[in-house]
Parts: C-alpha cells; sequence; structure tokens
C-alpha cells in the first residue's frame, strides 16, 4: 500500500477505539406488563436509519441549472434534509435507542464533490471535505464505502475518512500485500434499552463495498488493493461479530439486489443483496445502495434457517430515508428479534437542517461561484435531449475534443498515421449549452462524470462488434411500428452504457435482433466498407477502457493515457476557442433505421 494505507490504519484504529468508548445510547421498553393476565414477555425497540448514495448533495440544489434542485416527481435532495428527518426521529425516540447509517458514494456525484477532489483538493489545502462537514453535523455512527469513494485516489480516501467522526467501513477491500483489511470491517455499537439499569444490546454493523472498483478505478487501485466477493466476505465475518458478542447483525452493502453485473464474470457479483441474505445465516437486516433504488421493504429467506432477513434501499441523492425498526425481547438470557420491519421517508416533506446548511455554506458558495465561470459563446442552443437516439451536434462536440486531443498526442508515434475514431455517450438527457453564455455548469451538466481520456488500437471487425453490443440499448421495434423516443430503449440498459461513435458512417437497424443491427459500417463520406483488418485508435473514457458495461474488445493495452480529464478537457477547448460552433465539429455519421429507411 502507499503511505496513505498507512494513514487509513491509523484512522481505523483510532476511530475503533472511539466506537469502543462512545457513551451508550438511552433506549426505552416498548411495552409494559399487563397486571390482570400472565405477564408477556418485557420487549425493546431499536430503530436504524439508513442513507445511501447521496453522492455529494447537500444543499438542495443543482448546480447545473443553478437552481434550488427539482425534478418531475418534486423531489429535493442533500444531506441537510436527510438531517432534518433524523433529527425529527432522534426527538421522537428521546430516550430510545436510535442509530444511523450510510450505504456508500458519498464524496462523488456533484460540482461540490469535484471542486474539492479536484480544483482544491482537500489533500493539497487540508480544508475539511464539504461532505464530512455536512455528516459530522448528522452525527451517523457508521458508513460504508461505495465505488465512488475511489474515484480520487487513495490519499484523497484517507483524508476523508480521517475527517469524519464516524468509522467508515469496507470488509472487502483487502491489502494486496498483506492480505489483511486495508479499512475498519466492521464496529460493534453497545446500545442502552432503557433508563438506569436497563440491558443493552450489541448491534454489529459490517460494510461490503462494491467488487467493481477493481475495474472502474483500476488506475487507482490495481497493485495497492483487491476486492473479494461480498458473498464470501459476509460469510468471513458474520460469525466474527457473532463470536465477539453482536445480538443484531446488520450489513450495509454498497450492492443492488438483482444478482446481476454490469461487468463481465471475471469480477464477483456487482447486485449480491439477495444471494447475501439467502445465504449467509445470523444476518438480521440488510441496508444496501448502490442501484438507486427505491426499495421500501424487501424480506428475503434464507435458504437454510428459513430467516427473514430485512433488506432496504433509500433511493439516491438524499431523496429517501430508510426507516428500520425492531422490537426484541430476551429468552434465557439471549436477544431475540420478536417483530422488524421498515418504511421510507421523503426529504421532500421538510425543510433543510440550518446547522448543515452553516456548517457547509462557504464551500457551497465558492462551488457556485465556480460552476457560474463564462467559457465561451454558444452561436446556437445545443441540447442532448435526443442524443440518445439521433447524431446530435453536443456529443459530436465530445467527442471531437477527443479525437483532437489524441490525434495531437499520437502525431510522431507508430501510432500517428491510423484514423483516430472517438467514443462518447448519452450521459444526460437534459443537458443544454444556451445560445450565448456557457459556463463550467453547462459543461459539466453534458459530461458528469470524472472520467479521464485513454486510447487504444481496434481492428474494423471489432469496432463493428462494439457497435452491435451498443446498439442492444434500441428496443426492437417492427418496419411500419409508432416509435416512441421514451420506450425506444431497453430499461435494463442505462443511457451511460450507449455508446457513439465518430470518425465512421454507420446504421443501426432497431428492427432487426441484437447482434444484426449495424447494417453499414463504412469510411466516413464513401460507400467503402471497413475492412475487418483495418486499424483505428478509439479516444475512449477510463471507465470504458478499464471494462466497464462489459462492452468487447476494449479492455486492451493503452496507447494514449496522460490521465487528463475529459470534462477539464472540454472546458480548457471552449476557452481556448471562445466560441462553440457546430460549424467546427458536427459532423452526421450515424443514425437509426427499419430496413434502410431512416426512423427520424
Amino acid at each position: 500500500m502507499t503511505s496513505s494505507s498507512g494513514a487509513s490504519r491509523r484512522q481505523v484504529l483510532a476511530v475503533a477505539a472511539a466506537a469502543a468508548t462512545a457513551p451508550l445510547i438511552a433506549g426505552a421498553p416498548a411495552q409494559a406488563a399487563d397486571k390482570k393476565g400472565p405477564k408477556p414477555p418485557t420487549t425493546w425497540d431499536l430503530t436504524v436509519l439508513g442513507t445511501s448514495d447521496t453522492h455529494g448533495n447537500i444543499y438542495n440544489w443543482d448546480y447545473y441549472k443553478d437552481a434550488e434542485f427539482d425534478d418531475s416527481k418534486h423531489n429535493d435532495v442533500g444531506v441537510a434534509k436527510l438531517a432534518t428527518l433524523v433529527n425529527q426521529i432522534r426527538a421522537e425516540r428521546k430516550g430510545k435507542a436510535t442509530l444511523v447509517l450510510d450505504a456508500g458514494d458519498t464524496i462523488q456525484g456533484t460540482p461540490l464533490a469535484t471542486y474539492y477532489a479536484k480544483q482544491e483538493p482537500i489533500t493539497v489545502t487540508g480544508a475539511t471535505h464539504p461532505m464530512a462537514n455536512a455528516m459530522n453535523v448528522l452525527k451517523y455512527d457508521a458508513i460504508t464505502l461505495g465505488n465512488h469513494e475511489f474515484n480520487y485516489g487513495l490519499p484523497l480516501l484517507a483524508k476523508w475518512i480521517g475527517q469524519l467522526g464516524f468509522p467508515a467501513l469496507a470488509a472487502n477491500a483487502v491489502n494486496a500485500k498483506t492480505g489483511k483489511p486495508a479499512f475498519l470491517p466492521y464496529v460493534i455499537k453497545e446500545v442502552r434499552l432503557g433508563g438506569h439499569g436497563a440491558p443493552t444490546l450489541k448491534v454489529g454493523i459490517l460494510g461490503l463495498t462494491n467488487p467493481g472498483v477493481a475495474i472502474w478505478d483500476k488506475g487507482n487501485v490495481e497493485g495497492k488493493l483487491v476486492f473479494p466477493d461480498m458473498v464470501e466476505t459476509a460469510a468471513k465475518w458474520v460469525p466474527v461479530m457473532r463470536a465477539r458478542g453482536a445480538d443484531l447483525v446488520i450489513i450495509s452493502a454498497h450492492g443492488g439486489d438483482s444478482g446481476t453485473s454490469s461487468y463481465g464474470p471475471e469480477l464477483p457479483n456487482e447486485n449480491p443483496v439477495a444471494l447475501i441474505a439467502q445465504q449467509v445465516p445470523g444476518i438480521d437486516a440488510i441496508l444496501f445502495g448502490h442501484a438507486h433504488n427505491e426499495v421500501v421493504e424487501k424480506f428475503v429467506t434464507h435458504t437454510a434457517t428459513g430467516a427473514q432477513v430485512l433488506t432496504a434501499e433509500p433511493s439516491k441523492w438524499g431523496q429517501r430515508l430508510t426507516r428500520m425498526d425492531f422490537t426484541l425481547t430476551r429468552e434465557r438470557g439471549c436477544w431475540k428479534v420478536v417483530s422488524k420491519g421498515a418504511t421510507m421517508l421523503n426529504t421532500n416533506t421538510v425543510v433543510e437542517d440550518p446547522k448543515v446548511l452553516a456548517a457547509v455554506r462557504g464551500q457551497h458558495a465558492k462551488t457556485v461561484g465556480y460552476v457560474n465561470t463564462v467559457v465561451a459563446q454558444s452561436s446556437q442552443e445545443l441540447s442532448a435531449a435526443e442524443s440518445r437516439y439521433k447524431d446530435t451536434p453536443i456529443l459530436d462536440f465530445i467527442n471531437h475534443v477527443q479525437t483532437e486531443v489524441v490525434t495531437a498526442a499520437l502525431a510522431g508515434t507508430s501510432y500517428g498515421s491510423l484514423p483516430v475514431l472517438s467514443i462518447a455517450a448519452p450521459f444526460s438527457r437534459t443537458a443544454v449549452f444556451p445560445q450565448g453564455d456557457v459556463r463550467i455548469r453547462d459543461v459539466a451538466g453534458l459530461y458528469v462524470f470524472d472520467n479521464t481520456l485513454e486510447a487504444v488500437v481496434l481492428t474494423g471487425a471489432e469496432v463493428k462488434a462494439y457497435l452491435e453490443y451498443s446498439a442492444k440499448y434500441f428496443s426492437t421495434v417492427a418496419p411500419g411500428a409508432p416509435v416512441d423516443p421514451a420506450t425506444i430503449s431497453d430499461p435494463a440498459v442505462p443511457d451511460y452504457n450507449y455508446d457513439v461513435i465518430s470518425g465512421l458512417d454507420y446504421d443501426i437497424d432497431i428492427s432487426k435482433p441484437v447482434g444484426q443491427r449495424i447494417t453499414r459500417l463504412v469510411l466516413p463520406g464513401t460507400a467503402t466498407p471497413v475492412a475487418a483488418d483495418a486499424q483505428f485508435v478509439i479516444a475512449v473514457n477510463n471507465y470504458r477502457r478499464s471494462g466497464g458495461g462489459n462492452f468487447p474488445g476494449i479492455v486492451k493495452t493503452q496507447v494514449y493515457n496522460q490521465q487528463q480529464e475529459i470534462r477539464q478537457l472540454l472546458i480548457d477547448w471552449a476557452q481556448a476557442k471562445g466560441t462553440i460552433d457546430p460549424a467546427d465539429f458536427f459532423v452526421p455519421n450515424w443514425k437509426l433505421v427499419r430496413e434502410g429507411v431512416p426512423v427520424f
């Protein structure tokens, strides 16, 4: 490990010690004895609140629109709203036991988070990360590391963890050299279930991060960390927690419950929460994230024991708060769960917590000022609304910049004579460059991920296979049938896993079966088919080149990799030119067809 891992281990030891000496949380009996009949067993209750995938959202603010966040369902976002709900429940349950957990993906996802990782990185300035400021006010009991926690490298991750007032867990992030956990695998929190003299309950909390980190952030973790299977890791640590006195075991897992993966079989399952519940005994509940779904309450039956495992996922961005309630009783000196269930709270029902807002006000204001910086003038409005199913200038803008950068970098090398193609995905359906002033927030709204630019060499046959795989994004629509843009894509394939390629001309026939849809693939401006053995340099982002999305042929040794962030390259190009004009970069080269007839 790098020196940052030493800092991580020191922090882990400090957090573990702090957790061990943390004050007990007061509780109260949930049921009194019935004086008239046989005395029923005394029961006690515990509430566990859960968040996940907050993705750098603190204020209820849309940095791309420079306005209060809103969507078609009138959701709100942010830790400040979550804090209000949490504090309401804590007040309601005063004198009772309440824990607050998070299932990961915290320090990436908004310009606010990006600013303190890239523009003024906390590793350089020593400033406290805004998400640490906000979450420390909310006073979590433990959080799990999500895959996006690794986006900015291990030193920044270690710095952020060191700023938290609670433990950060990841049992399946393992030191590649020692084979030992690189972060704290679990904590056992002891909570008092009543007033003076009342019994205490030991709650074991196991954190599981996503094994996809090995692909998605390969450049940051390769040779330093390995990420074993989440099911196997749970099977290893749950018995340890029970042996060390855990009366109740909760897993906080950064993985969905679909049982499928967005990558190939070379890595453990990306979304195994249901499998964990079915296969690992001794688990009472799983708070999970990663998939950004709203799962209010789902019980999964353990295959061998028949035990019911409670699972829940609180959507994304701080839009929802999971509430799990447990009722327990003592039998022969051991705790037994009498009942358990979960509900979901909507943050659009409350105002923002003023203490959280105050803790981040200066950092929020600095970010707002930065993203409103004008970088260029656009000759016309450019929208991404139709980029999924039409060739649009705004997506060509990305491909043009990527092509220029790679072409210049490879000039004079052995690859300099090869044609350069470029790959981009329609990350946002709402991105727009307005006519006139284009600001950093407009560019950031188009390119929302912190990807870097790389390049590899593909043959003509590999390019065609790549396009065929990408074309599975579309639903099959027979010739003559009505085409609705709202339903033209397969809901199982996210927009970010549909790629378009510039530098060649091609048609996608959506009336044909998946794998047979690229009916025309020719050299630009010609009728000459692309030869199977032709060679091309492909400009591509690091996520895709590392295997994200499981696209064929792209996981190869790079011929270009200068660790340049694509979003910043777009900003730099716009600032250098001063004008964004489609006449400089828009080259229509692909279209959807049915039996050769254009769809649009």
